[in-house]
């Protein structure tokens, strides 16, 4: 058993992470999908290569995070750019050439990148 100090201690972490989380609000996501399917179609190297280039600028208001399975298996690697206040942008069949462009348009310059988004793999 924790000594109620040592509770007291975690309690305090928590709550800082969360306020910490509630300022970050504003933050631009990049969430990448790496269940098997995304993993196998080559969606880490895709999420190394965010990681490099949000690194490389310096980009203090963008997160890079996973989740599992997306759904759509035929246009993996998949990708969301979730921009606070806007639609989010899922990008389909990235590849880690495409990277770059999509962080200088998309989240540097808050244009989306519409070639290689889910409305132009499905012709819309």
């Amino acid at each position: 058993m924790k000594s109620l100090a040592e509770l007291e201690a975690i309690r305090a972490k928590t709550l800082e992470r969360v306020a910490m989380r509630k300022e970050g609000d504003n933050a631009i996501r990049v969430v990448v999908g790496m269940a098997t399917c995304g993993i196998a179609a080559g969606a880490r190297p895709v999420m190394l290569k965010f990681l490099e280039e949000v690194q490389k600028r310096n980009l203090q208001n963008v997160t890079v995070s996973q989740t599992g399975c997306i759904g759509m298996c035929r246009l993996e690697p998949m990708l969301d750019v979730i921009v606070p206040g806007k639609e989010k942008v899922t990008y389909v069949k990235v590849n880690p050439d495409m990277v770059s462009r999509i962080v200088a348009e998309h989240i540097v310059n808050g244009r989306p990148v519409q070639e290689y988004t889910i409305g132009a793999a499905e012709g819309k």
